[in-house]
């Protein structure tokens, strides 16, 4: 039986998952490079609501794997938008528009239990000192690392799978890195511990004409906050805007006090302000192979999208979902060509992911220059938008029956 070499280069979202459903392929070698070490997931120190199309691929694909998932994180069932004095304007149980809840979890706990379920596939602690063409055939790879003090090389890999990132270096290497496109909204994020005595749980957003705070619980026992605010596009955060009194400003409302859930949110936002992170919504252009080389990118790496819908995370889960069905679909059929694999999984991911970021992009419409809450809030609760995000969270393009 012939065993295709398959090179993982991140074991971020993407890549620990396909390293856990590839490695467990016949006909696959899997090896998956990571920079951290086993233990270090400082990188991933804020939080994230995961949609409910990511948990229906995950159970569909991988259910040990999705019940691990889920026994870490707290459900993700509603949507609720209000404006900072508490006026509610749109209240959605996800049960009307998804076949299951979300998930609400740290980064670093998904990025545990993903690893963990890696195994030994992952390398820890890894340089990577090269990443080319074979020079055996230039459909084929190379890729050069130092682990443990000591040089190391895969040759002639059948497959390089990009999950490194929106800054990816694989994809930069062989197909150009994208050009990131500026959406004109900066976001802060941070993690704070819970004390609000049960004022934040669920997923939730506030509005101050176009300033946006969002905060949710996650387990054990903190806050997700995240705060947008409309920059130029292209200009870079002013540094004024990483002051308690600017921020304090921005979302209090006018002539009335905050309700008291936003209260805290301010107050614990603002004594965290120096532990935050800091970033302007982006997007780049789709791309799931290189068009040469047997190289694929997944997750991040494929496609930079705005987090307005949480489906930043979410389509890195279906992207390594589908990616493996895929896979696994063609080599059970003796398909043993691997660009044949890749137009598939490009075929299947691409449209599907259009039209997420599309959606993703007319959702953030509340968060531009001069926007109206009400009114972004309002053409939400309407059938066209409805139907869009029942389809995005229901309609999965599974590609093959779940694996036993």
């Amino acid at each position: 039986m012939k065993k295709f070499k398959i090179m993982i280069i991140g074991a971020g979202v993407a890549g620990a998952i396909l390293a856990r459903r590839l490695s467990r392929i016949p006909q696959f070698e899997v090896c998956c490079l990571e920079k951290v070490s086993a233990d270090d997931h400082s990188e991933a120190g804020t939080g994230l609501n995961v949609g409910p199309n990511a948990i229906k691929a995950l159970l569909h694909t991988d259910p040990a794997l999705a019940e691990a998932v889920l026994a870490a994180s707290l459900p993700w069932a509603s949507w609720r938008v209000s404006l900072t004095d508490g006026r509610c304007l749109f209240d959605l149980p996800l049960a009307q528009v998804a076949d299951n809840p979300g998930i609400r979890i740290r980064w670093s706990e998904l990025y545990r239990v993903l690893r963990a379920g890696a195994g030994a596939t992952v390398r820890y602690g890894t340089h990577i000192e090269h990443i080319g063409p074979s020079g055996h055939d230039d459909r084929r790879t190379t890729v050069r690392w130092v682990e443990d003090g000591k040089q190391q090389t895969m040759d002639d890999i059948d497959l390089l799978i990009g999950t490194d990132g929106r800054y990816s270096a694989t994809r930069a290497t062989f197909s150009g890195a994208p050009q990131a496109r500026q959406v004109g909204v900066a976001i802060l994020r941070t993690l704070v511990e819970d004390h609000s005595q049960g004022l934040i749980d669920d997923y939730e957003q506030w509005f101050n004409g176009p300033h946006r705070l969002l905060a949710f619980r996650v387990p054990p026992g903190h806050i997700y906050i995240a705060a947008t605010f409309p920059i130029d596009k292209g200009a870079e955060i002013p540094a004024e805007w990483k002051t308690g009194t600017v921020m304090r400003q921005t979302y209090l409302p006018a002539g009335t006090p905050p309700c008291p859930k936003v209260a805290w949110l301010l107050d614990a936002m603002c004594d965290n302000l120096e532990h935050s992170h800091w970033a302007r919504m982006q997007e780049s252009d789709i791309l799931y192979a290189d068009p040469q080389r047997q190289v694929m990118y997944v997750g991040d790496s494929a496609h930079g999208m705005v987090p307005t819908l949480g489906q930043g995370a979410t389509q890195a889960i279906e992207d390594a979902c589908i990616a493996a069905d895929i896979l696994e679909q063609a080599v059970t059929d003796g398909n043993v060509d691997v660009r044949q694999w890749l137009e598939q999984v490009a075929t299947a991911r691409s449209d599907r992911m259009r039209f997420v970021m599309d959606l993703s992009i007319a959702a953030t419409d509340t968060m531009l220059p001069d926007s109206d809450p009400v009114t972004g809030a309002q053409w939400k609760t309407e059938p066209p938008f409805l139907a869009s995000l029942s389809a995005l969270f229901r309609e999965v393009p599974f590609a093959q029956p779940a694996m036993v």
